[in-house]
């Protein structure tokens, strides 16, 4: 090779490797986009923003500014629970309930001694009980909430979110009960009526201090009585004396001596 020759391959070497893609046109690869700087102040100032759009009920954007912290705080930062909160009630608002028990339930189980942890526990219950937003859809998530609620009451019995938890296991009681009195109204429609006696014994025993409760009672003695069940009656409105003794309830189905009225 001619020294001349050897001075042209050389001079092509250093443009295709400076050009990058010589002698064919294109552009060269972009550089890499810089990594999120996670110093204090952008830590801290990012904060702001997501709290501010947070308390506007700017849910989408807070979630955004939010996610990006999530992504640089320090595990180790004390405002690490506030922001997994943060990121829970937003998920509700936006109506992803499963992503936010998983935020509300890494508060309760990560750290169970932090403040917002008991808080945290029942909206993970809140969030539960809000899949399962009609009573004659599968209770499952009905079931999963009361779970919840119950771990509540067993993990922090003292706290303020006791009374909370046990306010909405009632509520969810008073779903339980109405979906089986559903069902029972389904079979008594048709002439079931041993079924029917099954689901309002079921409900009666369950849920007693329920509001459905005395309707179950007269469909439970008109059932009875469909079936002509002298003793099953009898029973049934002596519990209704004992227990729902106004005159213009289901008592009024039953006969007087077997309320121990005149």
């Amino acid at each position: 090779m001619t020294s001349r020759a050897a001075r042209w391959l050389v001079a092509g070497v250093v443009v295709v490797t400076a050009g990058g893609c010589w002698p064919f046109k294109g552009k060269p690869k972009a550089a890499p986009a810089p990594a999120l700087a996670s110093s204090p102040r952008t830590i801290d100032s990012l904060w702001l923003v997501g709290q501010r759009l947070f308390n506007r009920g700017d849910w989408n954007d807070a979630n955004k500014i939010l996610t990006r912290v999530a992504s640089v705080m320090p595990v180790t930062d004390a405002r690490t629970s506030r922001l997994h909160f943060f990121q829970g009630e937003i998920e509700l608002a936006l109506g992803n309930e499963l992503d936010a028990v998983r935020q509300f339930r890494r508060i309760a189980d990560e750290t169970p001694d932090d403040s917002l942890a008991p808080d945290a526990l029942v909206r993970a219950g809140d969030a539960y009980s809000y899949l399962w937003h009609r009573p004659e859809l599968d209770p499952t998530y009905g079931q999963t909430a009361l779970a919840v609620y119950q771990e509540v009451l067993s993990r922090y019995p003292n706290h303020p979110v006791a009374r909370r938890a046990d306010a909405r296991i009632k509520q969810l009681s008073e779903r339980f009960a109405f979906k089986e009195y559903r069902n029972a109204l389904f079979y008594y429609k048709f002439k079931a009526y041993d079924s029917a006696i099954l689901s309002l014994r079921a409900l009666v025993a369950q849920y007693p201090r329920t509001k459905i409760v005395p309707e179950a009672l007269t469909k439970l003695v008109q059932s009875y009585r469909a079936l002509g069940y002298e003793e099953d009656i009898k029973e049934t409105c002596g519990y209704i004396a004992q227990f729902f003794p106004a005159a213009d309830g289901p008592r009024r189905l039953c006969p007087r001596d077997s309320t121990g009225t005149n």
